[in-house]
């Protein structure tokens, strides 16, 4: 049978995934798909059991002549979402260019947050990237909400990390409702009109924290956020619980190393290709 005669032609993709953090990547170098109309694609790819399913979807394409990038990315959260930083997706983006031949192991590509360095390393399936610097640091906010009828009080830090996170410090990571708290905080007045990334932490032991995330686009629970693991490591360091270099550990049971060091910081973790295939825009209501 002619498959596209059936479904249309196919689109190339590559799943890729960070520490449980998956994303569904495409070349738009020759595909050319317009920036405007990329969250209209990224809905039906992202969707769980009706298309290939992801946390978010990557666009690798051309970089401005001279800009002295790689290449360039369009990162969106799988509700459509553009967002400015991922770090899971950066290191996956780097590993998936490294192994097309778009960019060497060592590199600069360009984001919405800025310029963003890589180091692939060809032995392995480690992906250091060095994250734009943290800003917008606020420690010890008392936060009042209600929670499903019920009045909550907690103390939260916040810091921007690529994007903005909220983060709590807890005694058992087990026990708290990641989904209903943090789709509260999420939403709270306080981190109005962009609204925020929650991140729970554990202190677990000398430099090491265990971690679980809500993240604000894909409205859920993740097995990883790098840009949560830096913030978390960020408001660690300065609430004197860790110190340059923090080992992170997920909630996919992954780990994440963040360094923090003479003013730069960077993530490291493993990126790994799972499987490349089409999908068919006709097939998932994608006008051509």
């Amino acid at each position: 049978m002619d498959l596209e005669a059936v479904c249309g032609p196919s689109v190339p993709f590559f799943k890729m995934q960070g520490c449980g953090n998956d994303f569904v990547c495409v070349d738009n170098r020759e595909l050319g798909y317009d920036p405007e109309a990329m969250p209209d694609i990224v809905v039906p790819v992202c969707r769980k059991a009706f298309g290939v399913g992801a946390d978010g979807m990557i666009f690798l394409d051309h970089a401005p002549e001279g800009a002295g990038l790689a290449y360039i990315w369009h990162f969106f959260n799988a509700d459509g979402s553009r967002a400015e930083m991922c770090g899971n997706g950066s290191r996956c983006a780097a590993r998936l260019a490294w192994m097309l031949g778009i960019a060497p192991a060592s590199h600069v590509f360009g984001t919405d947050a800025g310029p963003i360095e890589a180091a692939v390393d060809p032995d392995s399936n480690l992906v250091t990237v060095r994250l734009t610097s943290p800003k917008d640091l606020r420690l010890n906010i008392d936060m009042e909400m209600e929670v499903e009828g019920r009045h909550h009080q907690m103390t939260l830090h916040s810091v921007n990390t690529g994007v903005p996170h909220a983060v709590a410090f807890v005694d058992n990571l087990e026990t708290v409702d990641v989904w209903q708290l943090g789709r509260t905080v999420r939403h709270h007045e306080f981190f109005n009109p962009a609204g925020t990334n929650m991140n729970f932490v554990a202190v677990t032991g000398k430099g090491q924290l265990s971690l679980r995330t809500y993240e604000r686009g894909v409205e859920d629970e993740t097995y990883a956020c790098g840009t949560g693991a830096v913030a978390s490591a960020v408001i660690a360091k300065e609430l004197g619980l860790t110190g340059e270099e923090t080992a992170i550990t997920t909630t996919g049971g992954e780990e994440l190393g963040v360094i923090l060091r003479d003013g730069k910081t960077y993530l490291r973790g493993a990126a790994e290709l799972v499987f490349r295939g089409g999908f068919y825009p006709q097939s998932l209501g994608i006008e051509s």
